[in-house]
């Protein structure tokens, strides 16, 4: 590697370090003048370093972000020096929602309601307190409901780096046709979206 490459590998490790949150690597390329194309040389060797490496931190790639982690092996001893305390596990409901948001993203509250049958005010609104789904715009609709989608925090608890990871679905005709019904009556899928 050049020394000019492994300057820009140093860079963005160290700002990657001191983000703390996942770091966008558009962002970076821009901050640092050097193309996409060479911050993603840079991400891919400093990846390739921290796979090698046998410690006690990752670094992840969460679509187009990077972002410092912890292996999961030492979770028992951060929360032991550090006294954290355990998260309330996540319900079947909000597993429900969070999978029915993943895969039809974006999405009203209301599609989440008609695919699941029952009210998910309550449960819409824990997984946003968790950075699990958030606001991502609204429908050109009477009312301008809500749309919701999944954050980068959610690949991060599921170890994905992007949701083209997510498992497919099941193939099941009458189902499928089923969510088509409900999003085209939605909006979602006519185009009706605008951003917050």
């Amino acid at each position: 590697m050049s020394e000019v490459n492994q300057n820009l590998k140093n860079a963005l490790e160290a700002v990657v370090f001191a983000s703390g949150e996942p770091l966008e690597l558009q962002k970076a390329a821009q901050a640092f003048e050097v193309s996409e194309e060479q911050i993603h040389e840079a991400a891919d060797a400093l990846l390739q370093d921290y796979q090698e490496r046998n410690g006690g931190i990752a670094l992840i790639r969460l679509d187009d972000k990077l972002q410092f982690v912890t292996k999961h092996e030492h979770l028992e001893d951060i929360r032991k020096v550090l006294d954290v305390r355990r998260n309330q596990p996540l319900s079947q409901a909000a597993f429900e929602v969070l999978a029915i948001v993943a895969y039809n993203q974006p999405v009203t509250k209301s599609f989440v309601e008609q695919v699941r049958g029952v009210d998910c005010s309550g449960v819409i609104g824990t997984l946003c307190q968790r950075d699990l789904i958030e606001e991502c715009g609204r429908l050109d609709l009477p009312g301008r409901p809500l749309l919701y989608c999944t954050t980068t925090a959610f690949l991060r608890c599921f170890c994905l780096s992007s949701l083209d990871e997510l498992p497919p679905l099941p193939e099941d005709s009458d189902a499928v046709s089923a969510l088509e019904g409900i999003s085209n009556a939605d909006g979602v899928l006519s185009g009706q979206i605008s951003i917050l």
